[in-house]
């Protein structure tokens, strides 16, 4: 059986499959035409997305294919995608604001949008002074329940050059990632009584705001609009999932590749990756912070 999941790419094509008699020759011609005819679109994004605040600083780049964000005094702005989703994975390609970003938050997320009973997954870059380290901060609400930020410093400089961020979302964990390397998983303990989103579809969200209160060391170093405007690219967006509304069945599909054996739990080479950034760049987890819990959460000692 097939996955009845959706996928939408801003940088690939579908391939369409034709089917052909068992003759020799037309099987030549149908590996032939099968190399040669890449058919579909590419997606743009009015397409597959929205704009949620400011449409005035948002400007698309390629016909679509690419985006800039733009933060100045008058606004910050934001999109997000048209449908919502039930598990799958999201991934984008993100260049963030360069030089001195003191002060501003890139934000990249799912959100499922019923305010105190929400479900979401963040990934929040937080603005430096220059040549400082880019920091990212990933939060996870399951059935209204946030507060498990985690902070990672970045080991390379995430404005210069694209990067791909992506979060995975199954029945058996979460795992954000940058580019291929797992900065931090969310498993599935429910059995123990720990909340786990799996009830609600989220959309795909981002934005980029002012949040000089907290956003750079604790909300001491302030956002600098002699800088401004301060812009964030993106591009190559790639949403698998099951869109919602959509077939009754695909959540609970277990041929959804993202469901599948490789992608319930990490595999030794991701492993590997995520020991590595847990030992050399992770500076705050929540499950360490005796002053905010006294107590250990019980996620924490379930291994997340």
């Amino acid at each position: 059986m097939e996955s009845v999941g959706v996928s939408l790419h801003f940088h690939s094509t579908t391939k369409m499959p034709i089917f052909y008699p068992f003759r020799n020759t037309l099987l030549l011609l149908c590996l032939l035409l099968s190399a040669l005819c890449v058919c579909g679109r590419p997606a743009t994004f009015l397409q597959d997305f929205r704009v949620t605040w400011a449409d005035s600083h948002i400007r698309q780049i390629d016909q679509g294919r690419a985006i800039q964000l733009r933060l100045d005094q008058a606004s910050g702005c934001g999109f997000a995608s048209k449908v919502k989703y039930m598990f799958g994975r999201v991934s984008m390609k993100i260049k963030l604001v360069p030089g001195d970003s003191a002060g501003t938050v890139t934000a990249f997320y799912m959100n499922s949008d019923t305010n105190n009973v929400r479900d979401e997954l963040d990934f929040e870059f937080l603005g430096n002074r220059s040549g400082q380290p880019y920091t990212v901060q990933t939060n996870i609400y399951a059935h209204g329940k946030g507060d498990r930020e985690q902070r990672v410093n970045l080991w390379f400089d995430p404005a210069a050059d694209f990067h791909t961020y992506s979060i995975l979302w199954n029945h058996h964990h979460i795992v954000f990632s940058v580019d291929d390397f797992p900065i931090r998983v969310y498993k599935n303990n429910e059995a123990m009584g720990i909340p786990y989103p799996k009830m609600q579809a989220m959309g795909v969200y981002s934005t980029l705001w002012e949040a000089d209160n907290w956003a750079t060391r604790g909300g001491l170093e302030k956002i600098d609009w002699s800088k401004a405007p301060f812009l964030a690219y993106y591009k190559d967006f790639d949403i698998e999932g099951c869109p919602v509304p959509g077939p009754a069945n695909c959540a609970s599909n277990p041929q959804n590749w993202w469901e599948g054996t490789p992608y319930q739990a990490l595999n030794a080479i991701q492993a590997r990756r995520y020991r590595w950034v847990r030992m050399n760049h992770v500076i705050y987890d929540y499950c360490q912070d005796k002053s905010r819990y006294p107590l250990t959460p019980p996620e924490c000692h379930a291994g997340i």
